[in-house]
């Protein structure tokens, strides 16, 4: 399989556009899969193409076994990513998809390559914040589904049918590996802006949390507050993609 085919299975391009000034980078959340960001564009500024990551485990790709660690995670997405960096970027992830794109940025400044011109990070703590709360991963499966429906974002549907949890709970177990096994290591600050996005009303960060994204970078950060709970992406989707092109409008090279 050659090296295109090969990273496109990684993304899903609802608008490709090869003229694009911008390409944006999207991450989802722990569980979550390329479908949260298929209809951005129709929001967004026309010459920005959107590139959703698809990580394995899900949707077109089921057959293929999740990432269950940070480490062996990027290295493999750096790969996949590569032939779609020949133009300016920025990365966008929400919770668990905001702590892969700080950790893709740290990879590429160590191998020394181009770096994106803004990272967004959405509903997430800084990296190194500790965890509030208590561990899910390896939860017997009536406790992970109680979980589950506690964190929100799940229609009470889709946890009531046996099948479908089925094919739901090994991925939820391995984002959640992600995040719980994952260490942050210092090293030297970015030295490009970060936009932090959150729910006002998310129990899964603090405002001293979000702020606390400061210190990773020598440039500026900015926090934007939004209504709504961990998934407001969804629940104010349209405000938050007036403010996201609002932003990308700023930093359009």
């Amino acid at each position: 399989m050659s090296q295109i085919s090969e990273s496109e299975k990684w993304l899903v391009r609802p608008k490709p556009n090869p003229d694009a000034r911008l390409r944006l980078f999207c991450l989802p959340f722990a569980g979550g899969t390329a479908m949260v960001f298929r209809t951005w564009p129709d929001d967004l500024p026309l010459d920005i193409e959107l590139c959703a990551v698809q990580l394995p485990g899900r949707e077109t790709r089921l057959q293929e076994p999740p990432f269950s660690r940070m480490t062996d995670l990027v290295p493999v997405l750096d790969r996949a990513l590569r032939p779609f960096l020949d133009r300016p970027f920025v990365l966008f992830g929400h919770s668990m998809g905001g702590l892969i794109s700080f950790e893709l940025i740290r990879h590429w400044r160590r191998k020394g390559d181009a770096l994106p011109l803004h990272l967004f990070v959405s509903g997430r703590r800084s990296p190194d914040s500790p965890c509030r709360f208590p561990d899910m991963h390896d939860l017997p499966r009536g406790e992970l589904i109680k979980k589950i429906r506690d964190y929100g974002g799940t229609p009470e549907a889709v946890l009531e049918e046996e099948e479908l949890m089925d094919l739901i709970i090994p991925i939820i177990r391995a984002d959640f590996s992600i995040l719980e096994t994952y260490k942050y290591y210092e090293e030297k600050p970015l030295d490009l802006p970060i936009t932090v996005y959150a729910g006002t009303e998310d129990i899964r960060t603090t405002p001293d949390e979000l702020e606390a994204w400061r210190r990773h970078t020598t440039a500026s950060v900015a926090v934007r507050n939004f209504s709504g709970d961990h998934f407001f992406l969804q629940s104010v989707r349209d405000v938050v993609l007036q403010a996201l092109s609002e932003d990308l409008s700023r930093i359009m090279p």
